[in-house]
């Protein structure tokens, strides 16, 4: 329905402007019917009829132009690219078709006796009204692209925002959640009473990742170098909560490093390979994170949990809809071997 309404209004916008300067460009020829002096010298002869049919000509005229623009360039499609070039062209085209459209009024009122006005003055103006029909024609559609293009680009800005705003609440929440938190603390409890030197590490990391979180709430995308300095705080956090029951094999090609991703979307995928699969003494976890060229892979065995997981499981999609929303990019999830893997592209 919201498509149906841009249309239409785009529709009636083109049907108002094209009345409206079929009247202006025949503005002389209408005044020159209220002179009563008598005195037409530059429109001898001429009659109502033969003014309203060449406003109605030039109306119907440029209807045919906002169409063949709208249907050939696409004016009307915010997502579509106009360059210069094809501002040109469309520029000479609708020049050269405005003037045969012109040329044809004459020959049917030459063949046919359809009025119209035979003064030679308005012949004389004929190609400085073409030539304002088509600035007129090409700058009304470019202007209404223009706009078009300015409102998508403040709703995908705003739909962005709204997606960051639920990622970073997502990922604080995890962070924070009551459940987790009582497994660092429980875990940070029995380091310091057992070997208070890691737990000096394990608090700093926890504060890394907590900090990390917090202070990319702005930032709409990071190189891949500094998500993996988070990611290796979260998985230090991981690795002592499930011991060698969780392992992670990491390989990154060199020049992956400066490429850019969402923040925090390695480590929702870690976070959803542990929330979602079995991991213990019986049955041990290994996640895999691979980048190379310009795609990095996450993926882990399939060993569902005996009890359903609690999670929301909007995490996936909301990276997909962040993908969308600042790189106009698709992330791959898929099932292979009893293997989960999930690509997603990096930029």
């Amino acid at each position: 329905m919201k498509w149906i309404n841009r249309i239409d209004r785009y529709v009636i916008a083109l049907g108002v402007i094209s009345l409206v300067v079929a009247f202006l460009t025949h503005f002389p020829e209408l005044i020159s019917l209220f002179d009563r002096s008598g005195q037409n010298n530059l429109f001898p002869g001429m009659h109502w009829a033969d003014v309203a049919n060449e406003i109605l000509f030039t109306f119907i005229a440029l209807l045919l132009l906002f169409v063949m623009n709208t249907v050939l360039f696409k004016f009307d499609r915010p997502t579509e690219h106009i360059s210069w070039w094809k501002l040109l062209l469309s520029f000479v085209l609708t020049w050269i078709v405005s003037n045969l459209l012109g040329q044809g009024f004459v020959f049917l009122h030459h063949h046919f006796d359809i009025p119209a006005i035979d003064a030679m003055v308005h012949h004389y103006l004929h190609p400085l009204r073409d030539f304002i029909i088509t600035c007129i024609v090409v700058g009304s559609c470019y202007m209404s692209y223009l706009l078009r293009r300015s409102q998508l680009v403040q709703v995908e800005n705003q739909q962005l925002r709204t997606e960051n705003l639920v990622n970073q609440y997502e990922a604080l929440k995890s962070q924070l959640n009551p459940h987790m938190l009582f497994n660092s603390l429980n875990t940070l409890r029995s380091l310091i009473r057992e070997t208070p030197d890691k737990a000096q590490d394990y608090l700093q990391e926890l504060s890394r990742v907590l900090r990390y979180t917090l202070q990319e709430n702005e930032s709409q995308s990071v190189t891949l170098r500094e998500e993996m300095e988070f990611v290796r705080a979260y998985i230090f956090l991981l690795k002592m909560r499930y011991e060698d029951n969780l392992s992670f094999d990491i390989r990154m090609d060199a020049e992956t490093g400066s490429l850019q991703l969402p923040p925090m979307s390695v480590q929702l995928l870690i976070e959803n390979a542990v929330k979602h699969n079995e991991i213990s003494n019986r049955r041990p976890l290994t996640i895999r994170i691979q980048a190379e060229g310009h795609c990095l892979t996450v993926s882990n065995p399939l060993q569902p949990k005996l009890t359903a997981s609690s999670g929301t499981r909007i995490g996936l999609a909301n990276l997909a809809k962040r993908y969308q929303l600042l790189f106009k990019q698709e992330i791959v999830v898929r099932e292979e071997n009893d293997t989960f893997i999930v690509t997603i592209p990096l930029i």
